[in-house]
């Protein structure tokens, strides 16, 4: 099995592992897509593009991905860069003069793209988050800048800055003599063809949004955020997209693909100017992570009523993208818990390995008692035992080995569950399952056949 069918069985588990998570979180909605080597493998919604008109979220829905923004933005700063129309080491107050005579007039592009230029996070009055009055425009913007800007001394401390990022769109429309929206629009998203894909809210496309939502942490009820345009800070936090699109997007990342960036370009963003922690770090309009031994790139993105993240890996040439439309959207989780299930997949050190597929369909499921579900699943080619509740399910994922045509032997558990005993299989005539006696000594059915008693009472 090579590594793309690899990575497809895990990708094939994951719609019904998600729906499993969208009840269990909950949370109201996910849109998920992974592409490898540039095909799209996975496009799947789980959950609800509007609660109160009972709208399935569906994968063409429309997302808020906030400061994904500033990986355009970055790129948009490159381009200008390879064309000889600003430099890295410009002063800021060569583009933008109305902020010559202030303390940040002499922060560097690279400095800002890096977040090391010492800029204010988001102003002295950022409601505009809690969408209680609008974002800033440009003059605004600018008094930001020139009153509040300085924090602290150009490449004290990684600080990240909205501020900083609105700043740098600015500066591309000083050195391209474009409209920031009109520049990225013309030379990213058209350049790739991202058809649901823009720099800022279009009203003209507003149905196609999906809605998004408190957070629970103020009750169960959760409340509509209605969608805001954020004006002057559009580069910093204002692209919308899904999660297709933006696995495009990040493909177009990956060496060797020369339609946005050269390779010494997309060299230079990947390079680390912060380390933040052991596994967290910034280049160039960049977050670079260490996952599961793993460097991912790629940016995460917080707007009201939608968390969203997206990752790349240069390595397998695969991206990925998880958008959430709630305040507390699980989309960090959700991402690295579908990574996890890749990692098992193409885990060439895994026991119990089996060659035919047909074989494997047979055991696969998801079964249930009153202890919740288990799901038998085919990872790589490999059978595991594994619970959908967790939100990383591949951490305690069981292995199992086929020993017969009704059997299956638990062979890498650590020891605590059913180590070396085997699950039973009883099957009906069309071969369906119906019951699997586990590896502990209780029966499981089929999910969709098990009924949760009214009361549990003790036998008599």
């Amino acid at each position: 099995m090579n590594q793309r069918e690899a990575i497809q069985t895990a990708l094939d588990y994951v719609p019904g592992w998600l729906e499993i998570q969208q009840r269990y979180m909950p949370f109201v909605g996910a849109q998920v897509a992974v592409r490898v080597e540039g095909d799209l493998l996975l496009d799947c919604a789980v959950g609800m593009a509007d609660i109160d008109n009972e709208v399935a979220l569906e994968p063409d829905h429309l997302f808020r991905v906030a400061s994904h923004s500033k990986t355009f933005t970055a790129v948009a700063v490159m381009q200008l860069a390879e064309r000889g129309l600003l430099r890295l080491d410009d002063e800021a107050g060569t583009h933008v003069p109305e902020m010559v005579n202030s303390d940040m007039a002499g922060v560097t592009v690279r400095e800002l793209l890096a977040h090391g230029s010492g800029m204010i996070r988001d102003g002295d009055n950022c409601d505009f988050w809690d969408v209680s009055r609008p974002f800033p425009d440009r003059d605004e913007l600018i008094r930001t800048i020139t009153d509040h800007g300085k924090v602290l001394e150009p490449n004290e401390h990684f600080k990240y800055s909205n501020i900083g990022y609105s700043l740098l769109g600015l500066i591309i429309e000083s050195a391209s003599g474009t409209d920031y929206r009109d520049y990225v629009t013309r030379n990213i998203v058209e350049r790739l063809d991202l058809q649901r894909t823009g720099p800022e809210l279009d009203e003209g496309r507003i149905g196609e949004y999906a809605k998004g939502y408190s957070s629970r942490a103020h009750g169960d009820t959760r409340v509509e955020i209605e969608h805001i345009d954020t004006r002057a800070e559009s580069a910093a936090t204002g692209f919308y997209s899904t999660a297709a699109d933006l696995t495009a997007y990040f493909q177009a990342h990956l060496d060797g693909d020369d339609r946005i960036l050269t390779d010494a370009s997309k060299r230079r963003m990947r390079q680390v100017q912060w380390r933040i922690s052991d596994e967290s770090m910034y280049g160039l309009g960049l977050s670079i992570t260490r996952f599961n031994g793993r460097t991912y790139y790629g940016h995460s993105g917080g707007y009201p009523g939608h968390i969203t993240m997206s990752k790349f890996d240069p390595e397998r040439k695969l991206s990925i993208s998880v958008l959430t439309n709630a305040a507390d959207g699980p989309a960090a989780v959700l991402c690295n818990g579908i990574l996890r299930l890749i990692d098992c997949a193409l885990d060439d050190d895994a026991k119990a390995k089996v060659e035919s597929a047909d074989v494997l369909k047979l055991f696969e499921g998801r079964f249930a008692a009153l202890w919740g579900y288990t799901d038998v699943v085919n990872l790589g080619g490999r059978l595991y035992s594994m619970a959908p509740t967790l939100d990383n399910p591949a951490e305690v994922a069981t292995g199992l080995e086929v020993v017969s045509d009704t059997e299956l032997k638990v062979v890498d558990d650590g020891g605590f569950g059913g180590y070396g005993e085997k699950m039973r299989y009883v099957f009906n005539e069309d071969g369906s399952v119906e019951k699997v006696r586990g590896a502990t000594g209780h029966t499981l059915v089929p999910a969709d056949q098990y009924r949760l008693p009214r009361k549990v009472t003790r036998p008599a």
